[in-house]
């Protein structure tokens, strides 16, 4: 292994001598030997560290104080109280830790299955390997769109240019060469290097792997970069509501605090009920709730063929109200097929497909020597050339004796729109064939008859996709020996016919399309190809018509006005990178929801600018390191599917919130009226937080409920100030049947301590967990909305256990006390009662509220940070490991 400073200074022989590498790269046996030495070609992977999880669980303050003082009342003679305090802590600590170690292997199993891989050579033929199993001395091949995946020192380059911008901040790209520098050169003056993390911005290359994972350039900055993540939106909504929560407690504990001081009652006591009312309001296990519904939605999108990177981005999927795709592949079969080759007159001409074998970038990829299998097959490379490579009437002109030589070729990219090749004939013939989009290539051409343009013009009418093809013999004499072709040379060509490719609608589009509007969802198309043929494919589709924008409309339109026309189209053609971002960014200015589904490098600036980006695990690398979501399958109904279960998730997550807003919020406010006008504590610490584990435990089933199907239909967003309406409206409802216990306790059953604390502690988690019925859903309980069978079991039997606790042997260590008979028969009309009141109630609160709001208004700076510049390789730094 060389550093790459030191590779750069050196000539390209000396470096492959050194490495023990050629051109032909290692073999396959070598490169898994150099492999178990030098490790994986990885930064991190994303692992679920036990003791990591458990210190998340430990790290509330307020657990940590009411442990330490359980410990000091230990020590001052409150042992057993102290004991069972301790005991409770723990079960409360894991059951939180062992939901949130189960979403963390779901993220490890969700990580182990996104995979990047490369071309590199091994036995003398290219292979796509995995890029985890690069090892110095591998030659690797460059491509346009490729995340370079170690540091390289380059063997060969066409017009390569890589945007170093991740390392090195410098937003222009950098031209490459295979000359050495100077010793001790900065890395951004390497120009004879590829480094690990940048992109093919245009060209190709090949180099030789010099240094992996944490040795290479991008390694040093990456391992000292953390793993810390900016907040998505359903991140801040629960921090938001974690505050709210954390403010009402700090109110509480103080004002119950300085109440039994005043009191005189002992100063510990006093402490210890005070952190048990806090810690009973503060919503401990919701990262827990969170987390299993979260993992329990990877692993049903997973089954859906959906990967998401991190946990949370599952919710962002719900959020989606506008989704920008693009056309091959999504509402297309995605299986180009090769119809017909024709002249410029109309007919059929081998030799334009002969043109077009000659001027194609597919990527051959041979069996290993020694190795079983057939011949050579295509391993990667532009759909259009591997369809034209594999097409049957090309079979015959692959097998022929080769009449020409290939000696410099152009690549592809998207701003030229066409690739080239100088070749060169048996009779020593120079030829540069171009082939491109027909824009393209017919505006470097010599004008074309009516005959051909009508021929062009039917071929669009059909939807069919095409490729021009054009040509310009050598013949001057300056240019009989060159061997140098650039895109200057794609000039004063002939146009010598088309390609024409044939990309059938997808089957089962247009029932995608339907649920996604269902959803709320409108999908629009951006795409490069042909406006006629877009128009036309999304017509059979059953997309709205409207009007089709080119690029050259978006050019012309400053951005308010280009904000109507979005709202006025539905396909948008012949756009370039920058204009699919563009109208990303317009789109989102209007406060909607924005996701860009794309494969290509030409995606990579939408990916980044839209709120979600979705892509394929077929994709090119720097495009699946871009966005936030890949499809295993690109196909729209699977992304319906996450939609979906984002939703679901945004909405159960929700229950537990009311939840804890309306009887957490309600209880403890009646512990803290209570302290104040009884000569005894209303319920002991230890009690408050048995309660409150007993009740996080039944709602640990809430991630299994079912949402009601117009909390599905669109988005919903946090809304503090609803949820704080909500405790102040419900809270008092809770309080006054815990008051009314109080009464009866006193009153008919002339209870003593022990006696009052059973029963308050058996109505008040009755009426605490029962009340989930009611506030999941805004339909009538149990008729119109049935609550899933775990939620159903788990709410009543956390009841019966609460109602049975007080008769069994460890009551009295408990604090408890056998309940009378009559006190079961007053119980249930007060549930019932309760039940009814609070049906009654949340009528009346969400008269005029929607089911979801309305978009909302964005600020400039409305998340920038999830748009941060990510042009990283998953193997240099996996998904959960970057900073976004």
């Amino acid at each position: 292994m060389l550093d790459v400073g030191t590779a750069a200074a050196l000539p390209v022989g000396e470096v492959l001598a050194r490495l023990g590498s050629g051109a032909g790269g290692l073999s396959e046996a070598e490169a898994a030997r150099r492999l178990a030495t030098t490790g994986p070609n990885a930064l991190r992977t994303h692992r679920a560290r036990r003791l990591a999880v458990l210190a998340r669980q430990l790290r509330s303050p307020l657990l940590v104080l009411l442990a330490v003082t359980a410990a000091a009342s230990f020590f001052l003679g409150e042992r057993s109280d102290a004991l069972i305090i301790g005991i409770i802590l723990a079960a409360s600590v894991g059951l939180g830790f062992l939901n949130e170690y189960r979403a963390e292997k779901a993220a490890e199993a969700l990580h182990s299955q996104i995979r990047h891989r490369c071309l590199a050579r091994r036995d003398g033929h290219p292979r796509l390997v995995d890029v985890t199993t690069l090892v110095p001395g591998d030659v690797v091949e460059l491509r346009l769109g490729d995340v370079v995946p170690a540091d390289l020192r380059l063997v060969s380059v066409t017009e390569l240019e890589c945007d170093e911008s991740v390392l090195t901040g410098e937003s222009m790209p950098v031209a490459k060469t295979v000359e050495a520098v100077g010793a001790g050169a900065a890395p951004a003056e390497l120009c004879g290097c590829a480094l690990m993390g940048s992109v093919v911005h245009a060209g190709s290359g090949t180099g030789v792997v010099v240094a992996t994972a944490a040795r290479t350039e991008f390694g040093r900055i990456a391992l000292q970069l953390g793993e810390r993540h900016p907040e998505t939106e359903f991140q801040v909504g629960l921090r938001r509501f974690s505050m709210l929560l954390v403010r009402v407690a700090a109110a509480l504990t103080v004002a119950i605090f300085v109440i039994n001081l005043v009191l005189d009652r002992p100063v510990l006591d006093a402490l210890l009920f005070s952190l048990a009312i806090a810690v009973g309001i503060s919503p401990q296990l919701l990262p827990a709730v969170v987390s299993t519904s979260l993992a329990a939605g990877t692993r049903r999108l997973a089954q859906h063929r959906v990967l998401v990177k991190r946990l949370v981005c599952i919710e962002d999927l719900g959020d989606i109200e506008v989704l920008f795709t693009d056309k091959t592949g999504t509402l297309t079969e995605g299986r180009i097929s090769f119809m017909r080759s024709l002249g410029p007159d109309g007919r059929p001409a081998d030799d334009v497909l002969e043109l077009g074998l000659l001027c194609n970038e597919a990527v051959v990829e041979r069996p290993a020597e020694g190795q079983e299998g057939g011949p050579a097959h295509v391993a990667g490379g532009n759909p259009l050339d591997v369809a034209l490579w594999e097409a049957p009437a090309a079979g015959v002109l692959r097998s022929a004796p080769a009449r020409y030589r290939r000696l410099a070729a152009v690549p592809f990219d998207h701003e030229r729109r066409t690739a080239s090749v100088l070749v060169e004939d048996d009779d020593g013939r120079r030829v540069i064939i171009t082939k491109g989009a027909p824009e393209a290539v017919l505006e470097r051409s010599s004008p074309i008859g009516d005959e051909a343009r009508a021929m062009l013009e039917a071929e669009f009418a059909a939807g069919n996709r095409v490729v021009a093809v054009a040509t310009r013999d050598l013949r001057d004499p300056a240019d009989a020996r060159r061997t140098t072709l650039g895109p200057a040379d794609e000039r004063d060509l002939t146009f010598r016919g088309l390609l024409v490719f044939l990309d059938p609608p997808k089957a089962g589009a247009p029932h995608a399309l339907e649920r996604l509007t269902g959803l709320g969802v409108t999908v629009k198309v951006l795409t490069g190809d042909n406006p006629t043929v877009a128009a036309k494919l999304c017509a059979d589709l059953g997309l709205p018509g409207g009007r089709v924008l080119t690029g050259q409309d978006v050019e012309a339109a400053d951005d308010d006005r280009l904000a109507a026309l979005i709202e006025q189209s539905t396909v948008f053609a012949r756009v370039t990178p920058e204009h699919k971002a563009r109208i990303v960014r317009v789109q989102r200015r209007g406060g909607l929801d924005v996701a860009f589904l794309g494969d290509g490098v030409n995606d990579v600036l939408a990916l980044h600018a839209a709120d979600v980006g979705i892509s394929v695990e077929a994709a090119t690398d720097v495009a699946k390191d871009a966005a936030d979501v890949l499809l295993l399958e690109k196909n729209l109904d699977i992304l319906a599917d996450g939609v979906l279960q984002g939703r679901q998730i945004f909405g159960n997550t929700m229950k537990y919130v009311l939840m804890g807003t309306s009887s957490n919020f309600g209880n403890m406010f009646s512990a803290a009226a209570a302290s104040a006008f009884l000569p005894f504590l209303p319920m002991l610490p230890s009690q408050i937080l048995l309660n409150n584990l007993l009740y996080d435990s039944s709602q640990l089933a809430i991630p299994t409920d079912t949402v009601d199907p117009e909390q599905l239909r669109r988005p919903s967003r946090w809304d503090v100030g609803l949820i704080r309406r909500f405790m102040l409206f419900f809270g008092p409802i809770s309080s006054l049947f815990d008051f009314a216990t109080f009464a009866v306790m006193l009153g008919l059953f002339q209870a003593g301590p022990p006696l009052f604390r059973t029963g308050w502690f058996v109505e008040s988690l009755a009426t605490q967990v029962l009340v989930v019925f009611a506030i999941r859903t805004r339909r009538v309980p149990f008729f119109r909305s049935r609550p899933s069978v775990p939620l159903l079991l788990a709410a009543l039997g956390v009841v019966t256990v609460g109602a049975l606790i007080p008769a069994t042997p460890f009551a009295a260590a408990l604090g408890f006390q056998p309940l009378p008979g009559p006190f079961f028969v007053v119980l249930g009309l007060m549930v019932a009662a309760y039940l009814v009141l609070i049906e009654c109630g949340k009528r009346w609160f969400y008269r005029g509220v929607p089911v979801a709001p309305a978009a909302r208004e964005r600020t400039p700076a409305h998340r920038t940070h999830r748009r941060a510049h990510r042009f990283t390789t998953a193997a240099a730094l996996p998904p959960e490991g970057r900073r976004r």
